[in-house]
């Protein structure tokens, strides 16, 4: 009997971390950060890309990806994905954002001058696209979604800003 008490208490002890983290595990994936992606390029200089955003329903998640995309191509460049896309940040100046803040929380502002260089690839698929990537979170839901950047406009519009040299 008393070895009874004993593995059963022991099991309890081994089996609780198994039991109790397993609800946790939803709210994790929301709050991982993502990586944009290259998945190719136009002979027109746009790119097509699989951005993540997230927010606190589908469209404020897919509206925070497309903004990711483009601050991804100005800012970080993209390191990810195939190899012909151009890898190269559009402006490499170092803090740049911070430099020309007050232009770009105007560029970025919902509904902004944005959406004019960024497009849904799809937009027959858009729900199913959108649906497969989804990764929800406590408080948000993430979203993955393929877009198309049109690079060289894009490019041409900061040139004519005076942001890039």
């Amino acid at each position: 009997m008393k070895k009874m008490k004993y593995y059963s208490v022991l099991s309890l002890l081994f089996l609780s971390p198994l039991f109790f983290s397993c609800g946790s595990q939803n709210k994790v994936a929301g709050n991982f950060e993502y990586n944009t992606e290259c998945y190719g390029t136009e002979l027109d200089g746009s790119l097509t890309l699989k951005a993540w955003g997230n927010g606190r329903h589908r469209w404020d998640a897919v509206e925070q990806a497309k903004k990711n995309g483009i601050r991804d191509v100005i800012f970080k460049g993209i390191s990810y994905g195939r190899d012909e896309c151009d890898r190269r940040p559009l402006i490499s100046e170092p803090n740049a954002l911070d430099k020309y803040s007050d232009y770009f929380n105007k560029f970025f502002v919902d509904e902004g001058p944005y959406l004019n260089f960024v497009n849904l690839k799809d937009e027959r698929i858009f729900f199913a696209k959108v649906w497969r990537s989804r990764k929800r979170g406590s408080q948000s839901v993430t979203h993955g979604v393929v877009i198309r950047v049109l690079r060289s406009e894009l490019k041409k519009k900061l040139l004519k800003d005076g942001i890039m040299r």
